[in-house]
This record gives C-alpha cells, structure tokens and sequence, in this order.
C-alpha cells in the first residue's frame, strides 16, 4: 500500500500558479492520500471548491474534507464579494482508494496570537477498510508559529489517537440508527504537515527523546517515525521551500505509524522535483 501526504498551499505552487491538475499528479499512485491547506471559499484561488476538484480528479477514490477553520467570506476592499452564503474552510483531506468507513475532525488546542495569523488547526480522522483489515489514517497540520503550541496539540493528539479504541469512533451505540458498529483498529498511519523539524522539542514530545546508550526506544501508545525507521533521512533532507528563496529549505513533513506497522515498512521518499506547492509530497510504502 502507498500513502501520500501533500500540503499543497491552496493549490499555489513554487511559481506562484494555481494548478490542481499537477498537484494530483504528482500523488498517481497513491492509495491512501492525506492532504493539508486544503481551501473552500477562500479569495487567493478565486473561492475555489478544492476538496470537491481534488476529488473529482481522484474519481476511483473516496474522500472527506474535514475543515478546522470556518468563516463567513468576505471579499477585500475593492474586490467584488462572494456569492452570500460563502464559508471560507481551512482543512485536511483524506482519499482513499478503500471505503473510509468513519471520519472526525479532531480540533486542535491553541492560543491567541497578537500579531501573527493563527488559524484553528485539526487533525483528520478517519478509519480505512484496508485490504489486510481497517486501520486509521490521520491528516494533521499544525501551528507554524510556536513550538510550545505544537507540543501542546501533540500532547493531545497522543491522547486522542490512543483514547480512540475507549472512545470510539464518529459514533458508537450505532444500532439506534440502523447502522453497523466501525471497527476500533489499533493500527494507525498519522501524515502531514507538523512544522517540525527532525528531532526539535516537539519532535521529541511526539516520538519519544533518545536515550544516550539505548537510542529511541519504541513503546506501545508512541508513534514511530517511518523515514527514521528505514534510514531514509540524508544530509539536507527537506519537505518545505522557501517561494522567494530556495536556499531556505527545511523538513517539516512525515508519517508515523503505529507499533504494529514498523515491520510493514518498505520503503520512504520525498519527491523534491514536484513544483505544485512551497512543501513536496512524501510517500511511504507498507507492506501487507
């Protein structure tokens, strides 16, 4: 199985063109496709629909668009005004080429900035019927101005994603509507954007700190880094661009997975020649 993860900038790319042809082309293959920055109603790319054009060049998959952010749109002064009813959404998508059996929207902690932008982030849940039986894939994007807020939403992403078998998925008790009960897979596959960089503070609060002798140890409840897993980090490894200064590269995106998945692991890489976004897509296969 692939699995893709994209934060594909509203559609914008390094050359400043909105092109969701070439973002959905740079992810063929993909079975399973997490994405962040995904945009309804917004005015950078004319209050363009985005989950429903991704989706429509993905037609062999199934998707759902889960936005933390919901507002009222607004045109600037000066521009003419969006249709009334407008809402501009900030989001992740997640498609599938399985049914996705069951979906949430996991609204992230934050607090209120003065001056920089701070939108209400989230973490898209869903539960996949994968061929070798369900597991959950997460589409997460998190604050990009303050480590101590990224440690704080990963302290609760923790707690939410192994809460999830206690819990319960977007309903339980599903009898009373005629439905049948989603699985609860403990297997899980967390991708996106955690404008985080390898071994940061809030790396460590995620993944876990390394130990002077023994290294990082795995542990049931703590996610698994899959590019550190397979050695598939090199020197300079990047996932994000700077638009107005190439040199300025860091490596802010990845995929974890759960403990019963590290041995299903095959294989890791960042496609940096794609040109549809500031970030590059980043693929992971497992292996039945």
């Amino acid at each position: 199985m692939i699995f893709a993860s994209y934060n594909i900038q509203y559609g914008f790319g390094l050359d400043g063109r909105y092109d969701p042809e070439r973002i959905a082309k740079s992810l063929e293959g993909a079975d399973v496709i997490a994405l962040q920055e995904v945009t309804r109603g917004f005015v950078r790319n004319d209050y363009a629909d985005m989950p429903a054009a991704i989706a429509a060049l993905f037609p062999d998959h199934f998707w759902v668009y889960g936005p933390a952010c919901d507002m009222h749109a607004v045109a600037p002064e000066g521009q003419v005004s969006p249709l009334r009813g407008t809402r501009f959404q900030f989001g992740n998508m997640v498609l599938s080429r399985w049914p996705i059996l069951s979906t949430r929207t996991l609204l992230l902690p934050r607090s209120r900035t003065v001056e920089k932008i701070n939108l209400q982030r989230g973490a898209t849940e869903t539960v996949i019927a994968a061929p070798g039986g369900a597991m959950r894939v997460y589409s997460v994007h998190l604050d990009h101005v303050s480590a101590d807020e990224r440690i704080a939403q990963l302290h609760h992403l923790t707690d939410r994603i192994n809460a999830f078998v206690q819990e319960g998925a977007s309903l339980s008790g599903a009898h009373e509507f005629e439905l049948s009960e989603p699985p609860l897979p403990d297997d899980y596959v967390i991708m996106g954007d955690f404008n985080m960089e390898p071994e940061s503070p809030e790396y460590c609060a995620f993944a876990g700190s390394v130990d002077r002798f023994y290294g990082r140890t795995a542990r049931i409840g703590t996610p698994i880094d899959a590019f550190a897993e397979l050695g598939a980090y090199k020197p300079g490894s990047y996932s994000w661009m700077d638009p107005k200064d190439h040199g300025k590269r860091m490596h802010l995106d990845y995929c974890f997975v759960s403990c019963g998945l590290k041995d299903r692991l095959k294989s890791a890489v960042i496609d940096t020649d794609s040109l549809g976004s500031d970030h590059f897509p980043l693929r992971v296969e497992i292996g039945d």
